[in-house]
């Protein structure tokens, strides 16, 4: 995959807010945000889950965006979900486009974006589908790349989950992970607001996203949060967005000199010893699980004991909780070591 580095400074930051709702607005808090962000955002047309929500305004407002570039000498953003809504934002000059999670997960609207971009190396952003499926996500990026977009980035914006957390949208940090290991050169960009869904939480996950070297941030600011026409929860003050950017501390990836890499090397060490047995001893339960399954197997017993699976669970938890551990973790890991002895007595059954 070809890709041309366009974001030239950390964090690389773009704010503006979720919906463009008047040109008074759009104009008021671009010049608000002239030299604290670099590139000014406005969604134009809103894909909503309901359909008497505000949608947006649609392609009027792009003449408020082409007014907020001449004011202020702002690169202006804003969301496309079709090959018509690219058409529109080129001929309005627009800089930079994103395409929405909602958007990602689905290779026919991509692949007519693709399309639609062919013959014009815009910059695009391409945020996670809702779901945490990573192949998706790629996806999008080679059907961009295939066009001839080069300038290409991603935002983590966070994964629908059922369950209930203290976020509106599952961080999954491990995935944005994955991702760049799967492509070295692609920059990401974290999308604090929609993670959180909350305006008190922005400041945490955006100092989280800098301290996994994450090149920037895209933040949604409203002149007037509470008046907001979509997402009022999770938008801040201009003011706001200086000051937590002042806060960040943006730590060094980069290993500064021989006496640090030596005190890190011992602690990686240490990790690296622990890991090894934590294998090792996983290896012994597996043994341990085969002689269970065929233990079961000869008495003609089922595989899933729920009783002894609830049993099993309260008790690591608690024993977590004792420990200082964090009780969610442990019951994640146990969920997966459970799900595999399941398997494995599945094979011997067979």
């Amino acid at each position: 995959m070809e890709i041309k580095e366009f974001i030239d400074k950390k964090p690389y930051v773009i704010a503006g807010p979720c919906s463009a709702e008047s040109e008074e607005q759009i104009l008021q808090i671009a010049k608000e945000l002239k030299g604290t962000a670099d590139v000014f955002r406005a969604g134009v047309w809103k894909p909503r889950t309901h359909p008497n929500s505000f949608k947006g305004i649609g392609k009027d407002a792009l003449k408020w965006m082409q007014q907020a570039q001449l004011q202020t000498g702002m690169k202006v953003s804003t969301e496309v979900a079709t090959a018509k809504h690219v058409e529109l934002c080129l001929d309005a000059g627009i800089d930079m486009l994103w395409i929405g999670a909602r958007t990602t997960v689905n290779p026919f609207y991509v692949q007519e974006i693709a399309e639609a971009l062919k013959g014009v190396d815009i910059p695009v952003f391409v945020k996670n589908p809702i779901h945490p499926e990573i192949g998706l996500w790629l996806g999008a990026f080679e059907r961009l790349n295939k066009s001839g977009v080069t300038q290409i980035a991603a935002i983590h914006r966070g994964f629908y989950s059922y369950e209930k957390l203290a976020f509106r949208n599952d961080p999954k940090w491990e995935l944005p992970i994955r991702l760049r290991e799967e492509v070295r050169d692609l920059s990401i960009i974290c999308d604090p607001s929609h993670i959180s869904g909350n305006a008190s939480l922005i400041e945490d996950v955006s100092q989280t996203a800098m301290d996994l070297n994450m090149d920037g941030l895209m933040i949604e600011t409203h002149n007037k949060p509470s008046k907001a026409l979509s997402d009022a929860n999770q938008q801040i003050l201009p003011i706001d967005l200086e000051n937590i950017l002042n806060n960040l501390i943006l730590r060094d990836a980069k290993l500064r000199d021989e006496a640090f890499k030596k005190e890190l090397f011992a602690y990686r060490s240490q990790i690296d010893f622990l890991d090894t047995k934590i294998i090792d001893l996983l290896n012994d339960r597996k043994n341990i699980v085969e002689d269970i399954g065929h233990f079961k197997n000869k008495n003609k017993l089922t595989i899933f004991q729920i009783e002894r699976w609830f049993d099993i669970l309260k008790n690591r938890k608690e024993n977590a909780k004792s420990l200082g551990i964090d009780e969610q973790m442990i019951a994640e890991l146990f969920e997966l070591i459970h799900k595999y002895s399941i398997l494995t007595q599945t094979k011997i059954m067979r």
